[in-house]
């Protein structure tokens, strides 16, 4: 039973980190970034530290060999060992070991700081990536869009009676160009009012394609053709849009390849749809309180306190080292001494102390700790205050995407309704192509700031998450 659930757990584990899920190339930069990595390493090193400061200076053994035996009266003094060992005051290597490690804690408060920042910078590349690809897919339907208009245009220019393109003599048929430039514009309005009964055909022919003049065809003939080469121009356009995008995604994904320390060429790949993220951050006023999961916080929080640690240790470096040690006088025998301890060894216990009358370094070493407890705090309020006024900014950006996205949605979709019915009507003559281009444009451009507005409420997601230390975000 427990294999089975090993089992499941595993395939639904590598199922949510496929690779075009967000979450394997977040796992991939964690493993991979050489800035996290530098900042995990600077954190190993300075836990280095602690052991260092938190020892016992090294004992001092000296020797002295005589080249002649010194007489004594107990015997000749041949050699003599000193074993020394000094003891700061008390409490000065636990200050230090506390000052090393609240050091250390700050180095993992920045390599947090630096995962983090890291997961941002993937998780915006990635949603940049997104809008890149699916503008080239949108611009690839609407060129097929366009291809349909084109075929559509060139079936009605075939089917159009010949004619030979000029005005027709006369003066009741001289304002029909006229009117069929107008009907560009606004296809069921009639001019007739100031014509009398000789505009009527050409009036008619813009709100019903059975009833067409000789004119009419002829000018029609001449705009289907013009219609051809517009439609072909709007291709061309499109084309080198793609191209254009192309090259972005070849700079973005290099861009997202250097913050998984992969090849600039190595494939990205995304899903066919962004979804909107889920998580609804607290949209409310920033408080100390928020913001202090944030690592840069706690990163100068713990330089403060190892500060305080540091205060105490030059405190107490100031008071007197203790020495304890031991003195060995080697004696060998004097034939002439009739001395009890003629030729005994001699064992002395020593105490030594340091005299620090010298004063004028720990002032300055005290000062010191005041001058940077002091910068620090004013550090700690400013990097406070840039990330209450970043957070305003994200909430600006959530905000604004999430008004937009709604009302992105529902553009796109009227407008593609209207494009669909004047596709219809297109073949009849009835809408002029101005007016489907221009919806056309319109569907686009609605499209793509729909997309673009998905993938920024997504990033101000993520850049609330970074600056609010969700849990969501670090794991």
């Amino acid at each position: 039973m427990k294999t089975i659930l090993f089992s499941i757990g595993l395939i639904l584990t590598l199922a949510g980190k496929s690779q075009d899920s967000l979450l394997f190339y977040l796992s991939e930069a964690a493993k991979n970034n050489p800035t996290v990595l530098q900042k995990y390493t600077e954190y190993q090193a300075a836990l280095q530290k602690v052991p260092q400061v938190g020892s016992l200076p090294d004992p001092e053994l000296s020797m002295g060999v005589f080249l002649s035996p010194m007489e004594l009266v107990s015997g000749n003094q041949v050699a003599d060992l000193r074993l020394m060992q000094m003891f700061p005051w008390f409490g000065t290597l636990r200050a230090a070991k506390d000052e090393m490690s609240l050091m250390a804690n700050a180095k993992y408060e920045s390599f947090r700081d630096a995962k983090l920042q890291v997961f941002y910078e993937v998780q915006r590349t990635w949603y940049e990536l997104h809008k890149v690809k699916q503008n080239i897919r949108i611009s690839e339907e609407n060129i097929e869009i366009l291809h349909t208009i084109e075929r559509l245009a060139i079936v009605r220019f075939k089917a159009a009676p010949p004619g030979n393109g000029s005005s027709t003599p006369g003066g009741g048929m001289s304002t029909a160009p006229g009117q069929g430039a107008s009907t560009g514009s606004s296809g069921m309005q009639s001019m007739g009012g100031s014509s009398g009964n000789s505009t009527v055909p050409v009036s008619n022919q813009a709100s019903s394609p059975l009833q067409a003049s000789p004119m009419g065809s002829s000018t029609g003939s001449a705009g289907s053709l013009s219609d051809v080469y517009r439609i072909q121009i709007e291709i061309s356009d499109l084309q080198n849009n793609i191209a254009l995008l192309k090259n972005q995604w070849n700079t973005t994904s290099a861009l997202f390849n250097s913050y998984l320390d992969r090849p600039p060429d190595s494939p990205v790949f995304l899903p066919d749809t962004l979804i909107a993220d889920s998580f609804l951050p607290p949209i409310m006023t920033v408080s100390d309180t928020m913001l202090a999961n944030n690592p840069m916080l706690g990163m100068l929080q713990y330089e403060q306190q190892s500060l305080e640690a540091r205060k105490q240790m030059v405190t107490r470096m100031g008071y007197p080292m203790i020495g304890l040690g031991v003195d060995y006088s080697i004696i060998s025998k004097n034939s002439m001494s009739t001395s009890a301890m003629n030729g005994k060894d001699m064992i002395m216990p020593m105490v030594t102390a340091t005299i620090p009358i010298y004063r004028k370094k720990y002032k300055a070493m005290r000062t010191e700790a005041d001058l940077l407890d002091s910068a620090t705090a004013q550090d700690y309020k400013a990097t406070a205050n840039s990330l209450k006024n970043e957070y305003y900014q994200a909430t600006q950006l959530y905000l604004d995407a999430q008004r937009r996205m709604k009302l992105f949605l529902d553009q796109s979709n009227l407008t593609k309704q209207t494009l669909d019915i004047m596709l219809l009507s297109y073949s009849s003559g009835v809408p002029v192509l101005t007016d489907i281009l221009r919806i056309r444009q319109q569907l686009l451009d609605y499209q793509l700031k729909e997309i673009e507005s998905v993938a920024d409420y997504n990033t101000a997601i993520a850049w609330l998450k970074r600056l609010t230390t969700s849990s969501n975000t670090e794991n």
